[in-house]
């Protein structure tokens, strides 16, 4: 029997192992297009530690909730929370997304989400599953939130106005502070989709980089969704929904017999404490220092990305807001699965004809030197140089 074990052991692992060398790594550093990462060894450790973990039902795992708590704190201080301020645990900037808009739908009896076009494709999601409307606002030239066409689109309906801070395409971020003024003048619900830019921009402000504020300073911001599993260098799947008033979480409680807590906030029953538990390790590991020293890095490799892309004859559609490139390319779809053919992960972007590199903390300047390479010989093969 133990043989028998064994060898089935092995024929598993043995099928698994092949179908992983069919993926595409971050520890080969080949994938550019991508928000996440490998996680820090400290994170791969935790998460392993606490597998067994579920915080949906916490007072089984109270260890893990103590922890839960001391990471929402983290972030809370990181964003200048008030002290009625709180925390969610979500599974990522999507149901970061969801949460919020239902929180906002829950406390305005209303179904309007204004929204700049450059918000992430979960609002359509939103708009779907909720049954609520979006109303898209035109960019700038900027590729920015054009603040000025929001008022105009404010009606007795409107239960939520949504600003990105690092969006999907470019690393942008939305004239937040404006909008932050002009909700709160209006008494509406504003939430920020932090979910790449959360774990940059504070560091950003740190080196000194000029860029708009995001958060709970500024007194219109109502929720800020932020995925650790992105620049918080940690393990997937971890975001976080911060809220600026704990009670609003009761507008989104149901009753919950049969585990030890008597109600519960959120859309998943069931949550891991893994992911948690190696978020809560990495920022306790590197502290605010730490993330400084990885975002100025990851800063660096991309301003040297960006000189590299100019010296083939290549150019960036905007100078770079955090560490996201967009390189302008007449086909991007054409370029993206020819570079795959090549070895190399990076994304299209067809509606604005270019593909998007994110320097993240597996890229190097060594990385980018390889790439370049491979960039100019398959831009020439396909008659983009």
């Amino acid at each position: 029997m133990p043989s028998q074990h064994n060898q089935k052991m092995k024929d598993v692992f043995k099928e698994l192992d092949i179908a992983r060398t069919k993926d595409f790594t971050f520890s080969n550093s080949h994938i550019l297009g991508s928000m996440c990462t490998a996680p820090h060894p400290i994170a791969k450790k935790a998460y392993l530690k606490f597998l067994e973990t579920n915080l949906g039902d916490p007072e089984l795992f109270p260890g893990t909730k103590e922890l839960e708590t001391r990471f929402i704190q983290f972030l809370l201080t990181l964003f200048h929370a008030p002290k009625t301020a709180t925390g969610h645990i979500v599974s990522g900037g999507t149901e970061g997304n969801i949460t919020a808009m239902w929180i906002a739908k829950e406390l305005s009896r209303k179904n309007k989400i204004i929204v700049p076009e450059s918000a992430h494709f979960s609002f359509a999601k939103i708009a779907s599953i909720m049954n609520m409307k979006l109303c898209l606002i035109p960019l700038t030239s900027e590729y920015i939130m054009d603040i000025k066409k929001i008022r105009k689109n404010i009606t007795k309906n409107t239960a939520a106005v949504v600003a990105v801070a690092g969006s999907t395409e470019l690393g942008t971020i939305d004239p937040i502070p404006e909008l932050s003024d002009l909700c709160n003048d209006e008494h509406l619900f504003l939430h920020v989709d932090a979910a790449f830019g959360g774990f940059v921009i504070p560091f950003l402000h740190e080196l000194g980089y000029q860029v708009p504020d995001f958060d709970f300073k500024l007194q219109g911001v109502s929720t800020i969704c932020v995925d650790s599993h992105k620049m918080g260098w940690s393990a997937i799947p971890m975001g976080t929904l911060c809220i600026r008033e704990n009670h609003w979480l009761e507008e989104i409680s149901v009753k919950s017999p049969c585990i030890s807590s008597k109600t519960q906030a959120g859309i998943l029953g069931t949550r891991p404490g893994g992911p948690i538990a190696a978020a809560y390790a990495v920022t306790k590991y590197l502290e605010y220092d730490g993330y400084t020293k990885l975002v100025k890095r990851c800063m660096q490799t991309t301003q040297y990305m960006e000189k590299q892309i100019t010296t083939i004859g290549l150019s960036v559609i905007q100078q770079p807001t955090m560490n996201v490139l967009g390189v302008r390319i007449k086909n991007p779809t054409r370029l993206v699965n020819a570079l795959s053919q090549k070895g190399w992960r990076v994304n299209a972007v067809d509606h604005l004809s270019c593909i998007r590199l994110v320097m993240m903390p597996h890229v190097t300047k060594k990385i980018v030197d390889d790439f370049i390479l491979v960039l100019k010989k398959t831009c020439e093969e396909n008659g983009e140089l």
